[in-house]
């Protein structure tokens, strides 16, 4: 009979990610179960989609635009959906985006079937990219009721682990299928884990939102708004995430560079592109040390340094496997400071504004990478890809010190300070313990 295998040392249950918040809640280990297929299903679809459209039109241009399009109804969903988000069952919510973005992948599907038409390649994931506010922002708002909340910051790091498998394992399977099985099946397929996904949140428990009731719309989201003035802690989360993407995020220059600078082909753009996942998807498997972080403003300010200095060194360095060691190296640091900041945003902000404040986070998430391929293409059009790459991460470092200089509020920002007080909801009278 063999000897059972032996526990793993100290040391390694320290560095790699903590799975008790799976161990002792249901609930979400039952949320991540359908966010892992859903997560997987969505990135065939991210792929396919482009692909389908070059088939169609043999322009790269035309690619682009599908990408542009989304920009819109990503930044209005999402603000949109957070207001939503706390002023109904959070949980009826989640299954109510699974099946707008699932018919989404429908009619993505039968249009394939009928000919594929080029419009719906355009609408439907435009659609379905304001539809993903809900279930981001949902899945926020709730996770915070699920775990303890010293498991905060750990429960961020599996769902980082997560988005980067998926950012990782997606695509490699997506160019599979659509070589084999094609882009119809693909599409059915992605239907097909909303279904899981939608099964597991119909699973989970009734997750009513705070107790400020409101009606969704304008005013809910300014009321949102108004919740972040003042708050350095917040304020910094936000900011020090638009100054690495904006300035810090080299990713248009990836084709140019792929050629140019270091003389290689599509194989050479495809590692370019994976290696930031790979590293933040190591990044969050090694995250067992996060909740017993004290001072999380700082690591934030820490890893978008970091971050910063890598992409820098990238734009300097022409040989290939120590470029791509260097945008890893960005991806983990990238995956670390978005644990702490949003763990900082969920712990910060009451449950009952956390919805609105979780789609403002998604709004900047989605939209600082966008604008980070235009700043880097204009400075690339205007003194050349290296000047853009480095002037880049040199930016994104010294706003992240002058960030740290103007918030103080941000730099000291400790967990213990937020682990027991409950912030007021704008709009309400404050309680006894707030007063």
């Amino acid at each position: 009979m063999s000897e059972p295998a032996e526990p793993p040392s100290r040391p390694a249950r320290r560095l790699l990610i903590d799975l008790t918040p799976l161990r002792r809640s249901r609930d979400f280990r039952r949320l991540v179960s359908g966010e892992l297929v859903s997560v997987l299903g969505t990135q065939l679809t991210t792929v396919a989609v482009p692909y389908q459209v070059y088939q169609l039109t043999h322009s790269s241009l035309a690619v682009g635009l599908v990408s542009a399009t989304q920009l819109f109804p990503l930044i209005a969903g999402s603000l949109l959906a957070g207001s939503v988000v706390d002023a109904m069952d959070r949980r009826r919510l989640l299954m109510v985006a699974q099946v707008l973005m699932a018919c989404c992948s429908a009619g993505l599907a039968v249009n394939t079937d009928l000919g594929a038409a080029l419009w719906p390649l355009f609408v439907l994931p435009a659609l379905a990219a304001g539809f993903s506010g809900l279930d981001s922002a949902g899945r926020n708002a709730i996770v915070p009721n699920m775990v303890r909340r010293s498991e905060v910051s750990t429960a961020n790091a599996i769902f980082q682990a997560l988005f980067q498998l998926g950012a990782v394992a997606g695509p490699a399977v997506a160019g599979l299928l659509l070589a084999g099985a094609g882009i119809r099946f693909v599409y059915w397929l992605d239907v097909a884990s909303f279904g899981v996904a939608l099964l597991a949140a119909f699973l989970i428990s009734p997750q009513p939102p705070g107790k400020a009731g409101h009606r969704p719309g304008l005013r809910s989201i300014l009321q949102g708004l108004e919740f972040v003035r003042g708050r350095q802690s917040i304020q910094g989360a936000y900011l020090i995430d638009i100054n690495a993407m904006v300035f810090g995020m080299p990713r248009a220059l990836f084709p140019a560079l792929a050629t140019t600078f270091f003389g290689g082909g599509a194989a050479t753009l495809g590692f370019l592109y994976a290696a930031p996942g790979a590293g933040a998807l190591v990044g969050a498997l090694t995250t067992g040390w996060v909740s017993r972080i004290e001072r999380q403003g700082f690591a934030v300010i820490i890893a978008v340094i970091a971050w910063g200095a890598a992409i820098t060194c990238f734009g300097l360095v022409p040989w290939l496997p120590a470029a791509l060691a260097l945008l890893a190296a960005a991806g983990c640091a990238d995956v670390i400071s978005a644990v702490f900041r949003s763990t900082i945003i969920q712990l910060t902000v009451p449950d009952a504004l956390r919805g609105r404040l979780a789609g403002l986070q998604i709004a900047v998430v989605t939209g600082g990478p966008r604008l980070g391929d235009l700043e880097a293409g204009v400075v690339a059009a205007a003194f050349g890809d290296t000047v853009s790459v480095v002037s880049g991460g040199l930016a994104c470092i010294a706003g992240a010190l002058l960030l740290a200089r103007l918030l103080p509020g941000f730099r000291h920002q400790r967990a213990s300070a937020i682990a027991g007080h409950k912030p007021h909801v704008p709009g309400t009278p404050p309680t006894s313990a707030e007063v």
